[in-house]
């Protein structure tokens, strides 16, 4: 049953991997509190809480991942990158897998897309990005996103994509080939061989968001028989 918790409420999160995720925060003195209204939420094994809020401006938080544009260069050896919060977030040249000084990525100043992992986030200082996992330290899908388009949706919609039981992007998989990044920032980014396909993807995003049309899977096939697919 969800519980709906208000800012500054005690959480009763525990777990010996517990992570907390937006809206739960570990004071110095020890308990977990939540720091914005919303559904209290945690995952299968309850190792991972957050706090569920319909707020529409994306707050950067650890660990999560995000499609982000380059902006402008961060000194001679970094990254300024748009990631639709109240500030940009840097990106280091070298934090990506198997980056040197010799060997780094050749991003264009302004306009690359990238999906990336907020390594740091706090209130009081700029996020910070990396593309790379943080356990494997292999890309494991990060980096540079090449073609393709970006589609803006609702941050619930983003949470939505990335649960493994929601069944749009199963259902885009079995019609045709489809790559897609989705950055808990509200942005998506798909990609396909034909540019019928990447349409189609984006107008079904569109319209399964629950702040649009809130379309289920049957109507959503019938959607899909408009493009003659």
């Amino acid at each position: 049953m969800s519980e709906v918790v208000l800012p500054g409420e005690p959480v009763n999160a525990k777990h010996p991997n517990l992570k907390l995720g937006p809206g739960v925060l570990q004071l110095l003195a020890g308990p977990i509190i939540s720091t914005k209204a919303g559904t209290l939420c945690h995952n299968q094994n309850r190792s991972k809480w957050w706090v569920e809020s319909n707020s529409r401006r994306y707050i950067p938080a650890a660990q999560e991942a995000v499609v982000g544009v380059v902006v402008g260069k961060n000194g001679a050896e970094g990254f300024r990158v748009g990631i639709g919060g109240p500030h940009n977030a840097n990106l280091d040249a070298l934090a990506f897998e198997g980056a040197t000084k010799r060997n780094r990525p050749n991003l264009k100043v302004v306009g690359s897309l990238l999906y990336a992992r907020v390594s740091l986030a706090h209130k009081d200082m700029e996020p910070e990005l990396e593309c790379f996992d943080a356990q494997t330290r292999k890309s494991d899908g990060y980096g540079e996103l090449k073609g393709g388009f970006v589609t803006g949706c609702s941050l619930k919609m983003c949470r939505q994509l990335l649960d493994p039981k929601h069944f749009l992007l199963p259902l885009l998989g079995s019609k045709f080939p489809l790559d897609a990044a989705i950055g808990m920032n509200g942005r998506v980014w798909v990609n396909s061989k034909e540019l019928r396909h990447v349409i189609a993807a984006v107008r079904c995003i569109e319209r399964v968001d629950p702040e649009g049309e809130n379309l289920d899977e049957k109507l959503v096939n019938a959607f899909l028989d408009t493009f003659d697919i």
